[in-house]
């Protein structure tokens, strides 16, 4: 191992610091709303997506200090790929929080779902050394997820005291059909 690998996995480890805060600020909020997918899985989902960001990029670059010496023309690299897989895998996390409940006439846990997919970018943010987007993507989502909560109750109390008010029974029928 170079001082240079040394310094760079350090810098990946301090990064992952800050994408499980951040991570872990999304988790908090949706444990206290009281979610399947709560602090460690949310604290989880922006360690891994900064993780496999940072070996693509590892794995990249040291491709491409091998390859320099051979044929660089053998070498094709396109990140976005990478993002494309945290996609999928965060997808498929995200649809085992979601269960369709006909008693209540609604589907349950998309906001969850939403929110590991929002936890996604921003451990890919942190990956690519975009904090101030990280940082302000997290804020957007707890703005989301917590203030919009209550201004949501509050608009369904006025509305009739239930949460879904006269569209509940509608909402039922159509996921009956």
């Amino acid at each position: 191992m170079t001082w240079e690998s040394a310094t760079n996995e350090l810098t990946v480890l301090l990064r992952a610091l800050v994408a499980l805060f951040l991570g872990g600020l999304l988790g908090w909020e949706r444990e206290n709303a009281g979610k399947w997918a709560g602090l460690r899985t949310h604290m989880l989902v922006a360690l891994a997506s900064l993780i496999f960001i940072s070996l693509g990029q590892m794995l990249i670059a040291d491709t491409l200090k091998v390859s320099h010496q051979a044929d660089r023309s053998i070498v094709q690299a396109d990140p976005s790929r990478m993002i494309e897989a945290i996609v999928a895998g965060i997808a498929f996390l995200g649809a085992g929080t979601i269960f369709r409940d006909n008693s209540a006439g609604k589907a349950r846990g998309l906001t969850t779902a939403a929110s590991l997919l929002t936890t996604a970018t921003i451990g890919i943010a942190v990956a690519i050394d975009r904090y101030l987007i990280a940082i302000g993507v997290t804020a957007l989502c707890l703005i989301t997820l917590h203030t919009l909560n209550r201004l949501s109750g509050q608009i369904h109390q006025s509305s009739g005291g239930e949460k879904g008010g006269a569209t509940d029974s509608a909402r039922k029928n159509d996921l009956e059909k």
